[in-house]
């Protein structure tokens, strides 16, 4: 018997993702419209935030590493990123119908209603407010200010080439986040730290989008993988390089030592084979690359806080 539409995978979801293997049936539609059948995007929400609650830890030892800030973090990446993707879903509902990748998304398959996906969409917004409240005065106002980018980026790929961009620009706010969470104000590092994430964001996600390009063009999506064309792979390489550069400024203005430098090589490892054995025009290696950012956050993350550690 063929499976029902709330059974059916998502494309890019794992084929041994807990929704699709463990969840209630029920909550099937939202949780694929939070995206929790596909952990990396809260996974790239949430490492901007650690890699700068670990800078700031390094660049004054004396007041710790924060786990309790880390697990926020972690939470209201979960939450704050299950709403962008609802927003985004509510906006692009009269598009995704026409993307093979997104077609079995909740709203353009009939599972979820559009009034629906507001009432899911508030509800996410206040857990994430919840979570904000738990830290000082200057990060609430911080964390409150990038609500004009979330709003916007969804509709960046109807009017520039550039969506990766306004991605970049609010997904790795989590990057200002933790330095002000442990400082109650922002210095350099920070912004370098944020900036690099920006091209991070920019070259992963045209990895990313690479996938997408056919369908795109055939509705007049726009993207930056479009807009590279064949010298996506080598754009993109271009953009991992200026991340590398700017977190080495980061890193430098926070005072790490030798011990971060040695620790630090995985990440710009893991970039370089990315970019070395990027196929374009296949999808499995698009996705796996794209995936493998994961491991990127991760090896920053523990090569700040083993500096600070020894």
């Amino acid at each position: 018997m063929q499976d029902k539409p709330n059974s059916e995978r998502i494309a890019d979801a794992s084929a041994t993702n807990w929704v699709d293997r463990y969840a209630p049936r029920a909550i099937h539609p939202y949780a694929k419209m939070a995206r929790w059948d596909r952990p990396i995007g809260y996974w790239l929400l949430f490492w901007p935030c650690a890699i700068s609650l670990a800078l700031a830890a390094v660049a004054r030892p004396a007041t710790g590493f924060n786990f309790y800030y880390l697990g926020l973090f972690f939470l209201g990446a979960i939450a704050m990123r299950g709403a962008g993707c609802t927003l985004n879903d509510i906006v692009d509902r009269n598009i995704d119908g026409k993307v093979e990748r997104t077609r079995l998304r909740p709203i353009p398959s009939g599972q979820i209603s559009v009034p629906q996906a507001f009432v899911f969409l508030a509800a996410q917004c206040l857990v994430g407010l919840v979570i904000l409240w738990q830290f000082n005065d200057f990060t609430k106002i911080l964390g409150l200010s990038s609500i004009g980018l979330v709003i916007i980026y969804p509709f960046m790929k109807r009017i520039t080439y550039w969506p990766q961009l306004f991605l970049g620009l609010a997904f790795n706010w989590g990057a200002l986040m933790g330095w002000a969470a442990m400082f109650g104000e922002l210095h350099y590092p920070a912004y370098y730290l944020y900036a690099g994430a920006i091209l991070w964001t920019i070259a992963y996600d045209t990895i990313y989008a690479l996938q997408d390009r056919e369908d795109d063009a055939l509705i007049g999506v726009k993207s930056t993988a479009r807009l590279f064309g064949d010298h996506a792979q080598q754009i993109s390489g271009l953009f991992y390089l200026g991340a590398a550069i700017l977190w080495f400024l980061a890193a430098d203005g926070a005072g790490a030592g030798p011990v971060y430098y040695w620790v630090m090589w995985v990440a710009p490892a893991i970039l370089a084979w990315q970019i070395l054995t990027l196929k374009p025009d296949q999808t499995p290696n698009c996705l796996i690359r794209f995936k493998s950012n994961f491991w990127v956050g991760l090896s920053f993350t523990l090569a700040l806080y083993i500096e600070y550690a020894i």
